[in-house]
């Protein structure tokens, strides 16, 4: 679990196919920038860009995380080099800085606007329908690894536009500060909007059952 509270911005250094075969996976060799590795062990899990990966080597302030084909094609920024957000996994006893993260990338978003706003930034991103149903006006959503509180919420014909507004030290100590419009970012939807939902649907099953 995680807190979507970015712990430091590193790099993704060198993507390693793992074979000749189309569907296989790649490893990723991290340059863990501001990350304190002390504590990593092997098997840990560490969050790059909202997608929690298993640390398979480490060395100095380096480490290496193997991701299967799956998880390429279903998340944004792990199939090249660049900037990654990182956050390593919660402790029983961390602070909850920002809200439950699992580090299970739901779908993928698409930027529509980034732009100063007074001292601020508004970022807008276009969800997919089926995400759409978990925003809520001061809900939680997790954006490329970063905890964020939704402002808006507009249903539209191509999906969902919610928008957030980011201060400055949000920008600058994460990599939303690189987005563009059109790129695509991973979204995680809010764990207790996923119960909510479950148990309102199981109640209303059950309701129709007993008619």
């Amino acid at each position: 679990m995680f807190t979507g509270i970015v712990a430091a911005v590193g790099r993704i250094e060198s993507i390693t196919p793992q074979s000749q075969d189309a569907d296989a996976g790649v490893r990723l060799t991290v340059a863990a920038g501001a990350l304190a590795m002390d504590d990593v062990a092997l098997g840990d899990s560490i969050s790059i860009q909202g997608a929690c990966m298993t640390v398979t080597t480490h060395d100095g302030d380096h480490f290496t995380v193997d991701v299967s084909r799956e998880s390429l094609n279903k998340t944004a920024g792990l199939d090249r080099t660049g900037e990654v957000n990182l956050e390593k996994a919660l402790r029983a006893h961390d602070r909850l800085g920002g809200h439950i993260v699992s580090g299970h990338v739901d779908g993928l978003g698409h930027v529509t606007h980034f732009a100063p706003i007074g001292e601020s930034w508004e970022l807008r991103v276009l969800a997919p329908r089926e995400i759409g149903r978990y925003l809520a006006y001061k809900g939680s959503i997790t954006v490329n690894g970063v905890s964020l509180t939704v402002n808006t919420v507009s249903d539209l014909a191509e999906g969902c536009e919610f928008s957030i507004n980011l201060i400055p030290h949000t920008v600058n100590v994460t990599t939303l500060k690189n987005l563009r419009v059109g790129d695509p970012v991973n979204l995680e939807i809010d764990l207790i909007a996923r119960y909510v939902e479950r148990m309102l649907s199981t109640s209303t099953d059950m309701h129709n059952s007993l008619k």
